[in-house]
């Protein structure tokens, strides 16, 4: 069983009871997604293995107010209060000075309890201008672990990706190989099995480590397209018994990817935006590639999350890439619902974009005007 990369794909529950019920799991085992989606939890596993992490609480916040603000006091305003059990930026709340601290805490408890059930929280130094890099690993169960390379996530609204782009620009060789060393070095101490991405935040040329998602990416499809290797196709041999068909010394990079994330949802309030597809028409082309369930006459729900297609374009370097994409946005047609295609647009020319000067607090500000 594929769990794709909803919610079923980290839930521990779903991944034992597939297998106790005979099925194979798609996916590492329960305990490690039990390990690494509890964000505390997997902060202190990387830490042992000398993954560096963003300084913070290492721990659930306590219940007691005073014992609170020693905590934030201790870290260094502005923080950042996150929920253990989080994702997709639920149960996240940002905290400038002393005053708003506990009624930012009881506000992430609430929204995590209605989200994930647990409305334990955390604290972690809110950086100011970093970039989102992750790092794209597979392993075999025979203690094979691979580095597909890292991406650039840093275009996001609601702590929500929305472009990525492979490899990561501006990072040296140097950087890229300690980062690639402390992956694959954690991977393999905590036993690893399938595919996985260790997400980080990049800032003054360190790396702190955030989170790792225990199943296949919405953006895997760059990695895909810079390395030539099928992550799914390589992901079922691991779950098969199979050994993995490639080796480290395999693995070349060539050219750069971007993936736009083409959401049914108002480009500026980001309200979902659910209907009926009176048109649809996908971008073609060499170096293009569309995912989607889409086609003409679909009614999208208000039911699940609002992403409805990927388009990917690859170019022989990142200025390509960035006009291959513009073109590719420029031929896509979806009428009846509104999507955040002219969004997509707008960044693809902005400068800050085109220079590679955005970090993860980018979209907001371009937003608002700023």
């Amino acid at each position: 069983i594929h769990p794709g990369y909803g919610f079923l794909s980290e839930n521990a529950d779903f991944a034992e009871q597939t297998v106790q019920s005979g099925f194979t799991f798609v996916g590492p085992d329960a305990q490690t997604i039990r390990t690494m989606s509890d964000k505390i939890t997997a902060i202190q596993t990387m830490q042992k293995f000398g993954v560096p992490t963003v300084p913070g609480s290492n721990g659930p916040l306590p219940e007691e107010p005073n014992a609170i603000q020693s905590i934030a006091e201790k870290i260094g305003y502005p923080i950042l209060i996150k929920a253990t059990a989080g994702g997709g930026g639920r149960g996240m709340r940002v905290v400038h000075q002393k005053k708003d601290l506990l009624q930012a805490v009881a506000e992430a408890k609430k929204e995590a309890k209605n989200a994930f059930l647990n409305d334990e929280v955390y604290a972690e130094k809110f950086l100011t201008q970093p970039r989102h890099i992750e790092v794209q690993v597979l392993a075999d169960q025979f203690g094979h672990v691979l580095c597909l390379g890292d991406r650039d996530c840093s275009i996001q609204r609601r702590q929500q990706k929305i472009i990525e782009e492979a490899q990561a620009f501006g990072l040296s060789e140097n950087e890229r190989k300690q980062l690639f060393d402390v992956c694959v070095h954690a991977c393999e101490k905590i036993g690893y099995e399938g595919a996985g991405t260790l997400e980080f935040l990049y800032e003054n040329g360190q790396f702190y480590f955030i989170e790792m998602n225990t199943r296949i990416q919405v953006e895997h499809p760059v990695t895909e397209m810079v390395t030539g290797i099928d992550i799914i196709r390589e992901q079922l041999k691991a779950h098969s018994g199979e050994t993995l068909s490639i080796q480290q010394k395999d693995i070349q990079f060539r050219g750069h990817a971007i993936e736009c994330r083409i959401n049914a949802e108002d480009p500026n309030t980001m309200l979902p935006t659910p209907g009926t597809v009176e048109v649809f028409h996908p971008p073609q082309g060499f170096g293009i590639r569309t995912d989607t369930h889409l086609y003409t006459s679909y009614t999208i729900p208000h039911h699940y999350d609002s992403l409805i297609a990927k388009i990917i374009a690859f170019g022989d370097n990142r200025a390509n890439a960035i006009r291959a994409m513009r073109q590719a946005l420029a031929e896509t047609v979806i009428d009846g619902v509104t999507t955040n295609i002219e969004l997509h647009k707008k960044i693809l020319a902005d400068k800050a974009f085109i220079d590679g000067t955005t970090n993860i607090h980018y979209l907001n500000h371009f937003l608002a005007g700023d």
